[in-house]
């Protein structure tokens, strides 16, 4: 029977990214009925269903408690009120983009949220309306705007492309989201420069209002562990060296300076014992050299794991603190 909901984004390159991120792990989405399926299975876990929604549903699905797990947009979270439902599993870095308060690059004395602030009550006086904005982030710009002190302006919901809402004349600033900022350039619009709301990417969360049953909580503990497992073999490589006097003296250093934890060792004795050490890809040298300078007199060898599962599971860990 399935226990735990999963609910995944259903198309464009946030879909690509996330099911190459599960694959990675060793988890594969299986549409049966072909890709227009938005009922899935996820094959490395039992007792789990996928949902592919849009990335914006999934946000409003994460609040409302109705799946368990959800990828989204962190933006897609702070804006449909879910970020104080969800507990933030991991960040995952893709799908980065910023969210931004945009002016027209004709606006040269304009450079600042107080600047805008200053043009937005001489536009009233002015023109007796308040400066429009437009947007699809309706809450992420009210709170921004209010934190600045702004309160003369008018939201206007943009249901299109946002960076055309100045040039048509629907709007005299904007707040939009923006990777490489071509596209608001192309627009003849400019980024404020503390304008920018908030740094986001893609991220797996877990609902905080969704029913985890003991069934939940153990499919939610394999997903996690290989996600975890996983990472950790990316980030690190595996240093095998023959155990002795040296690398006994070595190991404190190791895991206290270098980030570095001890998988296995075998005790010293005739000589065939071997210790395993998980070491930080950016610290690998360092390691090596700290062996070298404590006298360790064998072949470091290293080498990728695909997988490195530990005693504990810190991102499930994690889970359960906040559940």
């Amino acid at each position: 029977m399935t226990v735990l909901n999963f609910a995944i984004p259903s198309k464009g390159r946030l879909q690509e990214q996330t099911l190459a991120f599960l694959a990675d792990a060793g988890l594969h989405v299986a549409q049966s009925r072909g890709n227009r399926d938005y009922i899935a299975s996820l094959n490395g876990v039992d007792d789990v269903i996928v949902s592919l929604l849009s990335a914006a549903e999934i946000a409003d699905e994460l609040r409302a408690g109705r799946v368990h797990f959800g990828i989204s947009g962190e933006d897609l979270l702070r804006e449909h009120g879910a970020a104080d439902h969800t507990h933030v599993v991991e960040k995952l870095g893709f799908g980065r983009a910023n969210v931004v308060v945009a002016v027209p690059r004709a606006w040269i004395d304009v450079s600042t949220m107080a600047d805008l602030d200053d043009v937005a009550a001489t536009f009233h006086l002015r023109h007796h309306r308040r400066l429009r904005v437009a947007t699809k982030y309706l809450n992420l710009t009210r709170d921004f705007f209010a934190g600045h002190g702004i309160a003369d302006y008018r939201l206007v919901e943009s249901l299109g492309a946002t960076e055309g809402a100045p040039a048509a004349g629907t709007a005299e600033a904007i707040v939009d989201i923006t990777t490489t900022g071509a596209t608001l350039a192309a627009n003849e619009l400019k980024v404020l420069d503390d304008g920018r709301i908030l740094e986001s990417q893609a991220v797996l969360a877990a609902s905080l209002r969704a029913y985890w049953s003991n069934g939940a909580r153990q499919a939610a503990f394999g997903l996690l562990e290989r996600v975890a497992a996983r990472a950790l073999a990316k980030s690190a490589q595996i240093l095998r060296i023959r155990m002795d006097a040296g690398v006994e003296a070595a190991l404190p250093s190791l895991e206290r300076s270098l980030g570095a934890r001890v998988l296995s060792k075998t005790a010293i004795g005739n000589g065939a014992g071997e210790a395993a050490i998980l070491v930080p890809e950016a610290n690998l040298m360092a390691a090596v050299a700290l062996l070298r300078g404590t006298g360790a007199q064998g072949a470091v060898t290293a080498h990728k794991a695909d997988y490195v599962f530990t005693p504990a599971n810190p991102l499930y860990a994690a889970l359960m603190a906040k559940l």
